[in-house]
Protein backbone atom coordinates (compact mmCIF):
# COMPACT_ATOMS: atom_id res chain seq x y z
CA UNK A 1 0.00 0.00 0.00
CA UNK A 2 1.28 3.45 -0.85
CA UNK A 3 2.03 5.75 2.08
CA UNK A 4 0.61 8.67 0.06
CA UNK A 5 -2.42 7.38 -1.82
CA UNK A 6 -3.55 10.60 -3.49
CA UNK A 7 -1.71 11.01 -6.83
CA UNK A 8 -1.71 14.83 -6.66
CA UNK A 9 -0.23 14.76 -3.15
CA UNK A 10 2.46 12.37 -4.38
CA UNK A 11 3.37 14.74 -7.21
CA UNK A 12 3.49 17.69 -4.81
CA UNK A 13 5.85 15.77 -2.53
CA UNK A 14 7.90 14.24 -5.32
CA UNK A 15 8.33 16.97 -7.92
CA UNK A 16 8.86 20.03 -5.74
CA UNK A 17 11.45 18.98 -3.17
CA UNK A 18 13.82 21.28 -5.06
CA UNK A 19 13.70 23.87 -7.85
CA UNK A 20 10.86 25.69 -6.08
CA UNK A 21 9.67 28.74 -8.08
CA UNK A 22 11.16 32.10 -7.10
CA UNK A 23 8.24 34.23 -8.22
CA UNK A 24 5.63 36.39 -6.52
CA UNK A 25 3.06 33.55 -6.57
CA UNK A 26 5.08 30.31 -6.52
CA UNK A 27 2.19 28.08 -5.48
CA UNK A 28 0.29 29.24 -8.55
CA UNK A 29 3.21 27.88 -10.60
CA UNK A 30 2.84 24.52 -8.85
CA UNK A 31 -0.91 24.60 -9.49
CA UNK A 32 -0.36 25.23 -13.19
CA UNK A 33 2.04 22.30 -13.45
CA UNK A 34 -0.40 20.01 -11.64
CA UNK A 35 -3.51 21.38 -13.42
CA UNK A 36 -5.25 22.24 -10.16
CA UNK A 37 -6.02 25.55 -8.43
CA UNK A 38 -3.66 27.61 -6.31
CA UNK A 39 -6.04 27.28 -3.34
CA UNK A 40 -5.95 23.51 -3.72
CA UNK A 41 -2.14 23.51 -3.59
CA UNK A 42 -2.13 25.70 -0.49
CA UNK A 43 -4.73 23.52 1.20
CA UNK A 44 -2.91 20.28 0.41
CA UNK A 45 0.48 21.51 1.61
CA UNK A 46 -1.00 22.99 4.79
CA UNK A 47 -2.69 19.69 5.60
CA UNK A 48 0.51 17.74 4.93
CA UNK A 49 2.46 20.08 7.20
CA UNK A 50 -0.13 19.77 9.96
CA UNK A 51 -0.13 15.96 9.64
CA UNK A 52 3.67 15.79 9.82
CA UNK A 53 4.33 14.57 6.29
CA UNK A 54 6.38 17.68 5.54
CA UNK A 55 8.37 19.83 7.94
CA UNK A 56 8.18 22.99 5.84
CA UNK A 57 8.41 24.56 2.43
CA UNK A 58 11.74 26.29 2.54
CA UNK A 59 15.48 26.03 2.18
CA UNK A 60 18.47 24.00 3.21
CA UNK A 61 21.83 25.75 3.00
CA UNK A 62 25.18 24.42 1.88
CA UNK A 63 27.03 23.34 5.03
CA UNK A 64 29.32 25.82 6.78
CA UNK A 65 28.66 28.66 4.35
CA UNK A 66 26.39 31.14 6.16
CA UNK A 67 26.62 29.36 9.52
CA UNK A 68 28.62 26.71 11.35
CA UNK A 69 27.63 23.15 12.15
CA UNK A 70 29.01 19.85 13.29
CA UNK A 71 27.85 16.28 13.74
CA UNK A 72 28.32 15.12 17.32
CA UNK A 73 27.72 12.04 19.44
CA UNK A 74 27.60 10.94 23.08
CA UNK A 75 27.57 7.51 24.69
CA UNK A 76 24.63 7.64 27.08
CA UNK A 77 23.93 4.82 29.55
CA UNK A 78 20.72 3.01 28.65
CA UNK A 79 18.93 4.30 31.73
CA UNK A 80 19.81 7.92 30.83
CA UNK A 81 19.04 7.98 27.11
CA UNK A 82 15.82 9.99 27.35
CA UNK A 83 17.26 12.37 29.96
CA UNK A 84 20.39 13.05 27.90
CA UNK A 85 18.38 13.36 24.67
CA UNK A 86 16.19 15.99 26.36
CA UNK A 87 19.27 17.98 27.45
CA UNK A 88 20.65 17.85 23.91
CA UNK A 89 17.30 18.87 22.44
CA UNK A 90 17.07 21.91 24.71
CA UNK A 91 19.97 23.51 22.86
CA UNK A 92 18.30 25.82 20.28
CA UNK A 93 21.03 25.18 17.71
CA UNK A 94 20.56 21.41 17.73
CA UNK A 95 18.42 20.74 14.69
CA UNK A 96 18.65 16.95 14.37
CA UNK A 97 18.91 14.39 17.16
CA UNK A 98 18.69 10.58 16.82
CA UNK A 99 19.28 7.44 18.83
CA UNK A 100 21.39 4.92 16.91
CA UNK A 101 22.47 1.32 17.47
CA UNK A 102 25.98 1.76 18.87
CA UNK A 103 27.86 2.45 22.10
CA UNK A 104 27.89 6.06 20.84
CA UNK A 105 24.13 6.02 20.78
CA UNK A 106 22.93 9.64 20.68
CA UNK A 107 23.84 11.54 17.52
CA UNK A 108 22.98 15.15 16.81
CA UNK A 109 23.82 18.11 14.61
CA UNK A 110 24.69 21.35 16.37
CA UNK A 111 24.31 24.55 14.32
CA UNK A 112 24.87 28.24 14.97
CA UNK A 113 25.91 31.55 13.43
CA UNK A 114 29.63 30.80 13.92
CA UNK A 115 32.04 28.17 15.19
CA UNK A 116 32.29 29.72 18.66
CA UNK A 117 28.51 29.42 19.07
CA UNK A 118 28.57 25.72 18.11
CA UNK A 119 31.55 24.98 20.37
CA UNK A 120 29.80 26.69 23.29
CA UNK A 121 26.70 24.57 22.67
CA UNK A 122 28.77 21.36 22.73
CA UNK A 123 30.52 22.49 25.92
CA UNK A 124 27.17 23.10 27.64
CA UNK A 125 25.97 19.64 26.65
CA UNK A 126 29.15 18.09 28.07
CA UNK A 127 28.77 20.03 31.31
CA UNK A 128 25.07 19.31 31.77
CA UNK A 129 25.26 15.59 30.90
CA UNK A 130 28.69 14.80 32.33
CA UNK A 131 29.39 12.87 29.13
CA UNK A 132 32.12 13.30 26.53
CA UNK A 133 30.93 14.79 23.24
CA UNK A 134 32.57 13.66 20.03
CA UNK A 135 32.73 16.62 17.62
CA UNK A 136 32.98 15.31 14.06
CA UNK A 137 33.41 18.33 11.83
CA UNK A 138 32.74 18.31 8.11
CA UNK A 139 35.78 18.11 5.84
CA UNK A 140 34.31 17.46 2.37
CA UNK A 141 30.72 16.97 1.20
CA UNK A 142 30.10 14.59 -1.69
CA UNK A 143 26.31 14.56 -1.55
CA UNK A 144 24.26 16.60 0.94
CA UNK A 145 21.13 17.07 -1.20
CA UNK A 146 18.80 14.86 0.82
CA UNK A 147 15.59 14.09 -1.05
CA UNK A 148 13.15 11.20 -1.35
CA UNK A 149 11.35 10.09 -4.49
CA UNK A 150 7.92 8.54 -3.97
CA UNK A 151 7.51 7.43 -7.59
CA UNK A 152 10.43 5.02 -7.67
CA UNK A 153 12.83 7.50 -9.22
CA UNK A 154 10.72 8.13 -12.29
CA UNK A 155 10.77 11.58 -13.80
CA UNK A 156 13.42 14.29 -13.74
CA UNK A 157 11.84 17.44 -12.30
CA UNK A 158 12.80 16.60 -8.73
CA UNK A 159 16.11 14.91 -9.51
CA UNK A 160 19.14 15.99 -7.44
CA UNK A 161 21.43 18.43 -9.23
CA UNK A 162 25.12 17.83 -9.79
CA UNK A 163 27.32 18.77 -6.83
CA UNK A 164 27.98 22.50 -6.77
CA UNK A 165 30.61 24.53 -4.93
CA UNK A 166 28.94 27.35 -3.02
CA UNK A 167 30.12 30.87 -3.89
CA UNK A 168 30.15 32.72 -0.57
CA UNK A 169 31.19 35.96 -2.29
CA UNK A 170 27.52 36.29 -3.28
CA UNK A 171 26.49 37.00 0.33
CA UNK A 172 25.20 40.49 1.10
CA UNK A 173 24.13 42.19 4.35
CA UNK A 174 20.70 40.94 5.38
CA UNK A 175 20.98 37.60 3.57
CA UNK A 176 21.35 35.68 6.83
CA UNK A 177 17.97 36.97 7.99
CA UNK A 178 16.32 35.79 4.76
CA UNK A 179 18.02 32.41 5.04
CA UNK A 180 16.98 31.95 8.66
CA UNK A 181 13.32 32.48 7.75
CA UNK A 182 13.61 30.13 4.78
CA UNK A 183 15.22 27.38 6.86
CA UNK A 184 12.37 27.67 9.36
CA UNK A 185 9.91 27.56 6.47
CA UNK A 186 8.03 30.10 4.41
CA UNK A 187 4.35 30.74 5.15
CA UNK A 188 2.07 28.62 2.98
CA UNK A 189 0.14 31.55 1.54
CA UNK A 190 -0.41 32.85 -1.98
CA UNK A 191 2.49 35.34 -1.79
CA UNK A 192 5.01 33.84 0.63
CA UNK A 193 7.95 36.01 -0.44
CA UNK A 194 5.86 39.12 0.20
CA UNK A 195 5.09 37.78 3.67
CA UNK A 196 8.81 37.22 4.30
CA UNK A 197 9.54 40.72 3.03
CA UNK A 198 7.01 42.22 5.44
CA UNK A 199 8.61 40.39 8.35
CA UNK A 200 12.02 41.73 7.33
CA UNK A 201 10.76 45.24 6.53
CA UNK A 202 12.00 44.89 2.95
CA UNK A 203 10.41 44.94 -0.47
CA UNK A 204 9.16 41.75 -2.08
CA UNK A 205 11.30 42.49 -5.14
CA UNK A 206 14.49 42.66 -3.05
CA UNK A 207 13.72 39.37 -1.31
CA UNK A 208 13.02 37.64 -4.63
CA UNK A 209 16.25 39.00 -6.09
CA UNK A 210 18.32 37.81 -3.12
CA UNK A 211 16.73 34.36 -2.97
CA UNK A 212 17.36 33.92 -6.69
CA UNK A 213 21.02 34.94 -6.23
CA UNK A 214 21.49 32.68 -3.20
CA UNK A 215 20.13 29.70 -5.12
CA UNK A 216 22.26 30.50 -8.16
CA UNK A 217 25.40 30.78 -6.00
CA UNK A 218 24.78 27.42 -4.35
CA UNK A 219 24.45 28.92 -0.86
CA UNK A 220 20.86 27.68 -0.85
CA UNK A 221 21.50 24.02 -1.63
CA UNK A 222 17.82 23.15 -1.97
CA UNK A 223 14.62 25.19 -2.06
CA UNK A 224 11.34 23.32 -1.95
CA UNK A 225 9.17 20.93 0.00
CA UNK A 226 11.10 19.38 2.91
CA UNK A 227 9.54 16.03 3.73
CA UNK A 228 9.61 13.92 6.90
CA UNK A 229 11.09 10.72 5.53
CA UNK A 230 9.83 8.49 8.34
CA UNK A 231 6.24 9.67 7.87
CA UNK A 232 6.51 8.83 4.16
CA UNK A 233 7.79 5.29 4.61
CA UNK A 234 11.59 5.56 4.89
CA UNK A 235 11.63 4.08 8.38
CA UNK A 236 14.84 2.05 8.27
CA UNK A 237 17.75 4.45 8.20
CA UNK A 238 21.42 3.74 8.78
CA UNK A 239 24.48 5.92 9.07
CA UNK A 240 27.34 3.86 7.64
CA UNK A 241 30.86 4.93 8.58
CA UNK A 242 33.98 3.79 6.71
CA UNK A 243 37.59 3.69 7.91
CA UNK A 244 39.55 5.21 5.03
CA UNK A 245 42.44 7.64 4.70
CA UNK A 246 41.84 11.08 3.15
CA UNK A 247 43.62 10.01 -0.04
CA UNK A 248 41.40 6.95 -0.36
CA UNK A 249 38.31 9.07 0.31
CA UNK A 250 39.19 11.38 -2.58
CA UNK A 251 38.46 8.46 -4.93
CA UNK A 252 35.90 6.52 -2.91
CA UNK A 253 33.72 9.46 -1.80
CA UNK A 254 32.28 10.41 -5.21
CA UNK A 255 31.79 6.73 -6.14
CA UNK A 256 29.90 6.02 -2.92
CA UNK A 257 27.80 9.19 -3.26
CA UNK A 258 26.61 8.02 -6.69
CA UNK A 259 25.64 4.56 -5.46
CA UNK A 260 21.87 3.73 -5.48
CA UNK A 261 20.40 3.94 -2.00
CA UNK A 262 23.02 6.37 -0.66
CA UNK A 263 21.23 9.58 0.27
CA UNK A 264 24.08 11.50 1.93
CA UNK A 265 27.87 11.19 1.73
CA UNK A 266 30.66 13.27 3.25
CA UNK A 267 34.09 13.18 4.94
CA UNK A 268 34.42 14.19 8.60
CA UNK A 269 37.25 14.52 11.10
CA UNK A 270 38.03 11.43 13.19
CA UNK A 271 38.76 11.41 16.93
CA UNK A 272 42.12 9.80 17.56
CA UNK A 273 41.98 6.68 19.68
CA UNK A 274 38.18 6.79 19.94
CA UNK A 275 36.49 7.11 16.54
CA UNK A 276 38.66 6.39 13.47
CA UNK A 277 35.99 6.76 10.79
CA UNK A 278 36.26 9.55 8.22
CA UNK A 279 33.83 8.68 5.41
CA UNK A 280 30.11 8.84 6.25
CA UNK A 281 27.12 7.76 4.21
CA UNK A 282 23.40 7.63 4.94
CA UNK A 283 21.02 4.98 3.71
CA UNK A 284 17.29 5.74 3.97
CA UNK A 285 15.19 2.67 3.18
CA UNK A 286 11.69 1.31 3.67
CA UNK A 287 12.94 -1.79 5.51
CA UNK A 288 16.07 -3.03 7.24
CA UNK A 289 16.51 -5.65 4.54
CA UNK A 290 16.38 -2.99 1.83
CA UNK A 291 18.95 -0.90 3.72
CA UNK A 292 21.29 -3.86 4.17
CA UNK A 293 20.99 -4.69 0.48
CA UNK A 294 22.02 -1.13 -0.42
CA UNK A 295 24.97 -1.41 1.99
CA UNK A 296 26.01 -4.78 0.53
CA UNK A 297 26.01 -3.31 -2.98
CA UNK A 298 28.02 -0.28 -1.84
CA UNK A 299 30.58 -2.50 -0.11
CA UNK A 300 31.18 -4.26 -3.45
CA UNK A 301 32.62 -1.10 -4.97
CA UNK A 302 36.31 -1.72 -5.74
CA UNK A 303 37.23 1.31 -3.63
CA UNK A 304 35.37 -0.11 -0.60
CA UNK A 305 35.99 -3.86 -0.81
CA UNK A 306 37.41 -5.10 2.49
CA UNK A 307 37.19 -1.67 4.13
CA UNK A 308 36.23 -1.72 7.80
CA UNK A 309 32.82 -0.13 8.32
CA UNK A 310 29.89 0.04 10.73
CA UNK A 311 26.18 0.48 10.09
CA UNK A 312 24.46 2.47 12.84
CA UNK A 313 20.71 2.10 12.38
CA UNK A 314 18.46 4.84 13.77
CA UNK A 315 15.97 3.71 16.40
CA UNK A 316 14.39 7.01 17.50
CA UNK A 317 14.20 10.58 16.25
CA UNK A 318 14.19 13.12 19.07
CA UNK A 319 14.41 16.36 17.09
CA UNK A 320 14.23 17.51 13.46
CA UNK A 321 14.10 21.22 12.62
CA UNK A 322 15.83 23.79 10.40
CA UNK A 323 19.37 24.95 11.15
CA UNK A 324 20.20 28.01 13.25
CA UNK A 325 21.79 30.67 11.04
CA UNK A 326 21.38 33.81 13.17
CA UNK A 327 21.54 33.88 16.97
CA UNK A 328 18.14 34.34 18.65
CA UNK A 329 17.53 37.97 19.54
CA UNK A 330 17.35 38.49 23.28
CA UNK A 331 14.08 39.90 24.51
CA UNK A 332 14.15 43.23 26.29
CA UNK A 333 14.17 43.10 30.08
Amino acid sequence: MKIVADPIDRLLLDDFQRNFPITARPFAELAKALEITEDDVLDRLSKMQNSGRITRVGATCAPNTVSASTLAAVAAPDERIEEVAAIIGQEPGVNHSYEREDEWNLWFVATGPDRAHVDASLARIEERTGLRVLALRLVRPFNVDLGFRLNGGEGTRGAPPAAKQADCSALRPGDQDILQLLTKGMPIVAQPYAALAETLNRSEASVLERVDRLVDSGIIARLGVIVRHRALGWRSNAMVVWDLSPDQITVAGPKLAAQPGITLCYERTPVEGVWPYRLYSMIHARSRGEALEALENAAKLPELQGVRHQALFSTRCFKQTGAMITAPKESAA
